[in-house]
């Protein structure tokens, strides 16, 4: 869900400056870094709205955005949601930021269709909308979209899981997100379609929020369901991680491959130290980053972003299976996120 590497701790966070109901809203001058940095009141305003503030995915993906907006001379405003389905923390968000004059705005969708009427409005005003890792439904609601290709991430820990197997029968439980978000649909399929399996060939499905307590609760009942289980999908490391504590808990842990998806850096450890098999990293902070730069270019040349860019994903692994183009825990590692 394009790899850069991770941006220096040395980088200056000042305090936020405006606060806004059920969101955190900040706008900065020049040297400062709640928001970003700015070279002044002339600068290409450009915001920034995540999902929440605490999220590892979402704070790299805020420093992606700092970092670039310092480079191109914008000023960054940023907010985020009290919770993952804030959907009227962001909608205040959007309204607050075109009555401020950004340029663009750069949003992860807490909910993919309720913020629709908000981006239409403020597109209407000539705003550049741009969508990161979360597309809209439909997805034309926004002028462009930057994320993984979830459904590639899925599919390249499929297609590894396949080959670790060595032909041995699958019995696959799928740990996944919720039901109808569009980003867990996308791995779930690509994982299938990857490994070459059907709905038939999961034995057990269950819903984790992506939450590893709840990836450990899932688990367990996948394995009073069907103890035979030999591979396990899970929508996020944390799930993955979960599964592992249930596993370990039943003596399992060495005999069940694990797969997964997102490259932050406690997963990838978590691959490195043989609790899961693979994951598909993906690159936030390179979304942000390209967002930026995009919204610059329209204040510029009035050139829009449109379309899909894909921002990357790479395999990760230290047990790489014939076949499966991966990169090593080392490289996972120094391009990871969290």
């Amino acid at each position: 869900m394009s790899r850069i590497s991770r941006l220096p701790s040395s980088l200056i966070r000042a305090a936020a400056c405006t606060g806004v109901a059920a969101l955190a809203l900040t706008a900065c001058g020049s040297g400062s870094g709640s928001g970003t940095a700015s070279t002044g009141s002339g600068s290409v305003k450009v915001g920034l709205i995540t999902k929440t503030d605490t999220n590892p995915f979402f704070v790299k993906m805020k420093e992606g955005a700092e970092k670039a907006a310092k480079e191109n001379g914008a000023q960054l405003s940023t907010a985020a949601g009290k919770f993952d389905g804030d959907n009227a923390g962001q909608v205040t968000a959007i309204e607050n930021m075109v009555a401020a004059g950004v340029k663009g705005i750069l949003i992860t969708p807490s909910d993919s269709k309720a913020i629709v009427p908000a981006i239409q409005k403020a597109r209407a005003k000539g705003v550049l909308v741009i969508a990161l890792d979360t597309p809209t439904e439909p997805e034309s609601a926004v002028d462009a979209l930057f994320a993984t290709d979830n459904l590639k991430a899925g599919q390249l820990i499929g297609e590894y899981a396949k080959a670790a197997m060595k032909g041995k029968t699958a019995k696959i439980a799928a740990l996944d997100l919720a039901p109808g978000v569009s980003v867990g649909v996308q791995r779930h399929n690509g994982f299938l379609k990857g490994f070459g399996a059907t709905e038939k060939d999961v034995v057990c499905a269950q819903d984790t929020g992506g939450d590893q307590a709840k990836g450990q609760t899932a688990m367990e009942n996948c394995l009073q369901k069907a103890p035979d289980i030999n591979v396990v999908y899970t929508i996020n490391e944390p799930a993955a991680l979960g599964a592992y504590t249930a596993l370990k808990a039943k003596g399992r842990e060495k005999d069940v491959l694990i797969v997964s998806v997102d490259g932050g850096c406690t997963g990838t450890q978590a691959v490195k130290d043989g609790k899961i098999a693979a994951t598909s990293q993906q690159y936030p902070l390179k979304m942000a980053a390209e967002g930026v730069k995009a919204v610059v270019t329209y204040a510029k040349d009035g050139k829009k972003a449109s379309g899909y860019t894909d921002t990357g994903v790479t395999l990760i692994t230290d047990k790489a299976q014939d076949g499966v183009t991966s990169k090593d825990t080392a490289y996972g590692l120094d391009n990871c996120w969290g």
